[in-house]
């Protein structure tokens, strides 16, 4: 039995991108993009990575964004995103736009991030903003495969 707990944030990061982008089951049409190789980690997080899904562009052209990553001295800060941000800034008002457009038809990302990150045991908070957004930490390196049925559960949803 391993006596030390990895508590180092970068790498719990570094092992969570690993995951990701090395991951040929569900998550393979996930990528990392904005990495920031020599991230320091800050008491409040520094954005490390997003991770985007491939094939569908987003306001950047680089993919939809299914999270961002920052890094903190001991833990990793997973922070899943309600809705589309660009849907929610750009809406239209025109009697002809499709239903898809309506932002209550958009699945509940914040909520289903939630719902399964406590069903893999990981620590979750709300964050109140618009767009909203869900919180999952990840503490530790063991805590990182918990991490991907969250990732899962977002990407069979959007």
């Amino acid at each position: 039995m391993v006596a030390d707990r990895l508590t180092d944030g970068v790498r719990i990061g570094q092992l969570l991108a690993s995951e990701v982008s090395g991951n040929e089951g569900r998550l393979r049409d996930l990528a990392l993009a904005d990495a920031d190789p020599d991230v320091e980690p800050t008491t409040d997080g520094a954005l490390a990575y997003r991770i985007v899904r491939e094939g569908e562009a987003g306001g950047d052209g680089v993919g939809r964004e299914v999270a961002e990553v920052y890094v903190h001295p001991d833990r990793v800060r997973v922070e899943f995103v309600g809705g589309d941000a660009d849907r929610e800034t750009d809406a239209v008002d025109s009697s002809d736009a499709p239903d898809s457009s309506d932002p209550s038809d958009a699945p509940d990302i914040p909520g289903l991030a939630a719902a399964a990150a406590d069903e893999a045991g990981l620590r979750v908070r709300p964050k109140a903003v618009r767009p909203p957004r869900t919180l999952v930490f990840v503490e530790d390196g063991a805590q990182v495969k918990r991490a991907l049925p969250v990732l899962e559960a977002v990407v069979d949803a959007i």
